[in-house]
């Protein structure tokens, strides 16, 4: 089993994922809120917890650490908040980042290769009268060729139309993430591609301008991670030009992720050859919510920064001298043919006495 396919999160993704991938109540759909996720459309309101047992009870989501080929139960917990009969959909799906840097999960038709097919409710949907609540068992079943490494994925239920037991997903979904660790050896890693430079310049030869750095964050490894981020120009010899101001860390990148980036850095001294450098510091956070810090990443790209005022300056400057080198060689070489001339006659006159 190989890790999630790797994604790009910042430019655009397929149509059909994105408008498919609406939750509401986003909040409580990725399991950050601190009550359990609740959605209504119009008469229909329904909420999602966590069920009560061996993993303890307000859990805000799930979080499990399980080896290859291991197995274990839990279920979820549907309300139905509304005054008739609730029937929803229910099914396991992929997590993936979105390009507003959120965890949200696939479509019911997207093929999933993690999470999606490794969880398997108990049923494909579920009714619920109003004013009751309705427990849907299912089973993590990690198949012996799992890989090492975390997955995010996710239990989805979506409001069915028309009776339709396969129901649709559209506006009306809600759910809960799961966050599974397969054991094994854990190998963070992220690594920075393709690192620009843009410099713009001033017309004031002692003025300074302004740079652009551009990047794209990508997770090589198999943990999940987020990036501190710190961004320097330099010129020639190492001396500091121009620093970027705070970035934000990046957002939970899952395994095969990226995140582009671009930086403004003000108030760069040109200094003809200008170094930007990149520092990413991976922070890993496990079971228990403690964020550690890990090696950091650096890297460097560079370009020219030409003080274009400066430059026509100097070659004013080598326009002049190179000039007045000529004016002087011109006069030599006149000199030097007018003595030619004079010398005979000099010496027919002293020949002549």
């Amino acid at each position: 089993m190989h890790l999630p396919r790797p994604r790009t999160t910042t430019a655009a993704g397929p149509l059909a994922q994105a408008t498919a991938l609406v939750l509401l109540a986003v909040l409580g759909v990725l399991g950050v809120g601190t009550a359990p996720a609740a959605a209504a459309d119009g008469e229909v309101s329904w909420a999602v917890g966590t069920a009560s047992g061996d993993f303890g009870s307000g859990r805000q989501n799930y979080r499990y650490t399980l080896d290859p080929g291991g197995r274990l139960d839990d279920g979820l917990v549907v309300v139905n908040q509304g005054t008739t009969p609730l029937h929803l959909a229910v099914y396991a799906a992929d997590g993936f980042t979105t390009e507003q840097g959120r965890i949200d999960l696939a479509a019911k038709d997207a093929k999933p290769t993690g999470v999606g097919a490794w969880v398997h409710t108990d049923r494909s949907d579920v009714t619920v009268p109003p004013g009751k609540s309705v427990e849907v068992p299912f089973t993590v079943a990690l198949p012996d060729s799992a890989a090492p490494g975390e997955y995010m994925g996710g239990i989805v239920t979506s409001l069915t139309r028309d009776g339709d037991a396969g129901g649709s997903d559209g506006d009306r979904r809600l759910g809960i993430r799961i966050r599974l660790r397969v054991g094994g050896e854990l190998k963070p890693n992220l690594s920075v591609e393709d690192l620009r430079v843009r410099y713009s310049g001033t017309p004031n030869p002692l003025g300074k301008g302004d740079a652009t750095v551009t990047y794209t964050i990508h997770n090589t490894g198999n943990a999940i991670l987020t990036a501190r981020q710190t961004v320097s120009l330099s010129g020639l010899f190492g001396r500091l030009s121009g620093k970027a101001g705070h970035i934000d860390d990046s957002p939970e990148l899952l395994p095969g992720d990226t995140w582009k980036v671009s930086v403004p850095v003000h108030g760069v001294v040109p200094a003809l050859r200008l170094t930007g450098t990149v520092t990413l510091m991976p922070l890993l956070t496990d079971a228990a919510g403690s964020v550690a810090p890990l090696a950091n990443v650096e890297s460097t790209a560079h370009a020219w920064t030409i003080p274009w005022a400066v430059l026509l300056v100097l070659i004013v400057l080598c326009g002049v001298i190179v000039a007045a080198l000529a004016s002087r060689r011109l006069r030599r070489t006149k000199l030097r043919a007018q003595e030619a001339v004079e010398q005979p006659l000099r010496e027919r006159e002293t020949s002549d006495r």
